[in-house]
This record gives C-alpha cells, sequence and structure tokens, in this order.
C-alpha cells in the first residue's frame, strides 16, 4: 500500500502534476513539539511575528524569482493593453471627428456614435480580462515561490513562470466566485434600495430613500468581510493543493473555520505592513518626481518662457519616477500580502492537519521524535 505523505492524492501526484502541492485528506499525525525548520519558518503553530518575519524572510530569498516573474507579468500586461487600445482606436477612428467635432449646429448622428459605445464597451471587457489574468498569474506565484521557501529548496525564475501561468486559470476562477460570493449581500442591498429609490423619485421622500443607501451598504458590510475571510485561502489552496476553484473555496471554508478572528487579524496586520512599507518605497520617487518639476514651476513663477521641450522633459521626468515607484510600491504590497495569505494556509494546515510530517517527508529529513515520557507517567 502506498503511503499518503501529503504532497496529492494516494498513490499519486495531485491534479497540477508533480509537487503541484499539499493536497489530499490529512493523515499526517499531530504536530511535535522540536519544531523543525528546513526552510523559512519553524514547522509548528506560527504567532503573527513568525508569519511576518517568514513572509519577509521569503521576499528577502526569492526576491529575483518574485520581482522577475512580476514586472515581466506587468510589463506583458501593458502591451498588450496597448496593443488592444491601438487596435479598438483604429478601428473606429473615423467615427471620432463626427462624434467630438460634429459641424456647427448639427449633432451627432447614431451611425457614429454606436460604433465608438461599442468599441468602448469591447475594449473594457478586454482590458478587465486581461487584467484579472494578470493579477491571477501574480497571485498564483507567490504560493508557488512560498512552497519553495517553507522547504527551503532554491527555485528558478523559469520554474515560477511556468507554476504561475499553470494555476492562474483556476487561481482567476476561485478569486471570480468568491468575489461573487462576497460581493453578494452588497448586490443585494442594492437590489432593496434602486426600488425604493425609483418608487420615491418622485415624492417628497426620495431624500430619505437616499440617505437609506449608507444603512443598507452597512448592514451588509459585515457578512461582506465574514465571507471573504472565508474565502481567503482558495488561491493558496488552488497553487499548493492543485485545487480546482471550488474545491478551493471548501478548502479555505475548512481551513478558516474556528479561526475567523484569528485570521481576520493576521490579514489586517499583514495588509498595513504592506501598505506602510510600500509607501515608503514609492515616496524617494514621488519626491524625486517632485523635485525634477521644480525648475518648470519656478521658471513660470517668474515669468520666464517654458520652451515645450522643456516641459514635455519636465513632466516625463515626474512621470516616469513616479511610475517606477508606483510599480516598485505595488509589486512589494501584491508580493507581501499574497505571502502573508499563503504562510497563514500553511500555519493552518500544521496546526489541523500535520503538515509539518509532510514537508518533512518531502525534503527527506527525518520526523522529529516524541517527547520523552517522564519517569513514573502512566
Amino acid at each position: 500500500m502506498t503511503q499518503n505523505t501529503g504532497w496529492g492524492p494516494a498513490g499519486g501526484q495531485g491534479p497540477g502534476g508533480p509537487g503541484a502541492g499539499w493536497g489530499g485528506a490529512p493523515q499526517w499525525g499531530a504536530w511535535q513539539p522540536q519544531s523543525p525548520q528546513p526552510g523559512v519558518i519553524p514547522l509548528r503553530p506560527l504567532n503573527l511575528a513568525e508569519i511576518l518575519s517568514g513572509t519577509f524572510a521569503t521576499m528577502r530569498r526569492h526576491w529575483k524569482q518574485l520581482v522577475g516573474v512580476m514586472l515581466a507579468v506587468q510589463a506583458v500586461t501593458l502591451l498588450v493593453m496597448a496593443l488592444a487600445a491601438a487596435i479598438a482606436v483604429a478601428s473606429v477612428f473615423s467615427h471620432f471627428e463626427p462624434v467630438f467635432d460634429p459641424p456647427f449646429g448639427e449633432d451627432p448622428t447614431p451611425e457614429h456614435v454606436v460604433p465608438l459605445l461599442v468599441a468602448g464597451g469591447v475594449l473594457f471587457v478586454v482590458l478587465a480580462v486581461i487584467g484579472v489574468l494578470a493579477t491571477a498569474v501574480m497571485t498564483s506565484l507567490c504560493p508557488a515561490v512560498l512552497r519553495e521557501a517553507v522547504m527551503g529548496r532554491p527555485t528558478t525564475f523559469r520554474t515560477m513562470w511556468r507554476a504561475a501561468f499553470r494555476r492562474a486559470p483556476a487561481v482567476a476562477g476561485a478569486t471570480l466566485l468568491s468575489g461573487l460570493i462576497a460581493g453578494a449581500p452588497m448586490l443585494a442591498a442594492l437590489a432593496v434600495w434602486i426600488p425604493l429609490l425609483i418608487a420615491t423619485a418622485s415624492e417628497h421622500t426620495a431624500p430619505m430613500a437616499v440617505s437609506l443607501l449608507p444603512v443598507f451598504l452597512l448592514t451588509a458590510a459585515p457578512l461582506v468581510v465574514w465571507l471573504t475571510v472565508r474565502f481567503s485561502l482558495a488561491p493558496a489552496a488552488v497553487v499548493m493543493e492543485g485545487a480546482r476553484p471550488v474545491t478551493a473555496l471548501r478548502r479555505s471554508v475548512a481551513l478558516v473555520r474556528g479561526d475567523w478572528w484569528r485570521i481576520l487579524g493576521v490579514t489586517l496586520a499583514a495588509g498595513m505592513v504592506a501598505g506602510a512599507v510600500s509607501w515608503v518605497i514609492q515616496l524617494p520617487f514621488q519626491i524625486v518626481g517632485l523635485m525634477g518639476m521644480i525648475p518648470l514651476m519656478v521658471g513660470v513663477e517668474n515669468g520666464s518662457d517654458a520652451t515645450p521641450a522643456g516641459l514635455i522633459t519636465s513632466l516625463g521626468f515626474a512621470v516616469a519616477a513616479m511610475a517606477v515607484g508606483g510599480v516598485a510600491g505595488q509589486t512589494f504590497q501584491i508580493a507581501f500580502t499574497q505571502l502573508s495569505t499563503g504562510m497563514l494556509y500553511v500555519d493552518q494546515r500544521i496546526r489541523r492537519e500535520g503538515l509539518a510530517d509532510a514537508i518533512l517527508a518531502e525534503v527527506g529529513a527525518p520526523a522529529p521524535a516524541a517527547a520523552p515520557t517522564a519517569p513514573g507517567a502512566a
């Protein structure tokens, strides 16, 4: 009989292929107190400080893979978005002038307005799909890197690139499903409020109906937060277990059950740390960009003529500096929040499913011995 080490169903690999993830039924025994540490975290239940320090350690050890893949994804995304926008504009370019600069006294005709609206709608959908897929790739990258970091194994850009793209569709599916389910209370609140607003639109009670919107939204908000936290571990389950979207949502619910407040607190703390560090990263670039604008602003204030070339150069420098800072800050924030969520996933499985034994079996390390029994103990 083949032993299930926790890296997929018994007798084989998980759905994601070799080494796809920590899947299968939990059959690994309880946590042992010796706390071996083959990677960035000790294999025992973690506290907040250890989750944050493990996240920083993962970023420090694997920053080349994280930054490299994320920057490559963002570059490809911007290129594809620019290409899609260029195609959309070129396809309806002849309609711009009749709509935005019609002859004096004439209104734009539907034969020119409709193509612009259709092109704009199609472009919006295409850009949204591209953005969702790009975000899914970066989201799936972090658990893939974390998996290797927890086991203390090196990785490469190519391996992480392939792992991120392989699981991106399932991560996107899990993210969209969780977003739809978690957002349902808000949609329900709006579904009640909008007809109420329409019914009272012509009456003196309309202002009261408008004022009820915050009440409806605040009523739905706690349920939205509750559902969001329950599904927060789904992307990690998709990548580390090779799970399908619906299965990943169920796994997240099972792992969060009973620890909702703790997971919410750790998630909020990690989000605040990520936001603060991201702001610190962006601040120097914003200062440099503003300093680049100072000569131009001083020249305009003193009445000197600013040449178009000088204006374009100053604006271009400021925009470029701030854009670089924004990309750097966003990259850190996405990586840190997703890695900390992945840490929570690993922590919950160590607490509940004895994942430490499976990790030690995977890396070839002996399982820790049980604590010796005290003399005279039963």
